[in-house]
């Protein structure tokens, strides 16, 4: 009599390894999803409309509120909603650039404040405002004598910069500084006893 042959049975083993690839399959699906999810979804932080230095006081009129996809990197920048009153720049923030948490505190007037020089030497165009100079000082010794130039200030932050290109004038220029409140008895005392104050570029490097 005959008999008819059965279909040999799939081994368990195959039936996992079938299993386990749908997973994996669904797991990458699901990973790709999140990425692309995530890169996405952006958030109101603030930028600079202008260059913001150390010490100065920063309202809403100074910042503008954008929407970027950060990341993690959120918590590194200010928030849209984080602006508080009495805040002060605690380092140099350029116009376009995205404020960093950090750059704006309430307490840091009391570390530096600003005075106005008019440096002897003409003042290169590359400083402008936010950039960082050295202030040097040439002390007076007569009417038309002036002793070896010596750093006054070695770290300062460009506020303004008010050129005068008349002839008479010489390309000199008034020049609103950042400095540290301890420096500020030594800036004055120069630009009281007449020095030759000169307002250097500050290059990356150098000592």
């Amino acid at each position: 009599m005959f008999s008819p042959s059965r279909t040999p049975r799939r081994p368990a083993w195959a039936d996992l390894r079938f299993l386990v690839g749908i997973i994996l399959v669904l797991a990458s699906v699901v990973g790709v999803w999140f990425i692309v999810s995530a890169a996405r979804q952006t958030e109101p932080v603030y930028i600079a409309v202008r260059a913001i230095v150390p010490g100065e006081p920063v309202a809403a009129t100074d910042l503008a509120v954008v929407d970027v996809a950060l990341g993690t990197a959120s918590d590194a920048y200010l928030g849209a909603d984080d602006l508080g009153d009495g805040l002060v720049a605690a380092r140099t923030v350029s116009a376009g650039e995205l404020v960093p948490a950090d750059a704006l505190v309430t307490d840091d007037r009391t570390r530096s404040t600003t005075v106005v020089v008019r440096s002897a030497a003409e003042v290169p165009g590359s400083v402008v405002a936010g950039s960082t100079v050295e202030l040097w000082a040439a002390p007076r010794l007569d009417q038309s004598r002036f002793d070896t130039p010596r750093i006054l200030v070695a770290d300062a932050t460009v506020v303004s910069v008010s050129r005068d290109d008349s002839p008479l004038a010489g390309g000199t220029a008034a020049v609103e500084l950042v400095i540290p409140r301890a420096d500020v008895a030594a800036a004055l005392a120069a630009i009281a006893d007449g020095s030759a104050l000169s307002v250097i570029p500050w290059t990356p490097g150098q000592q």
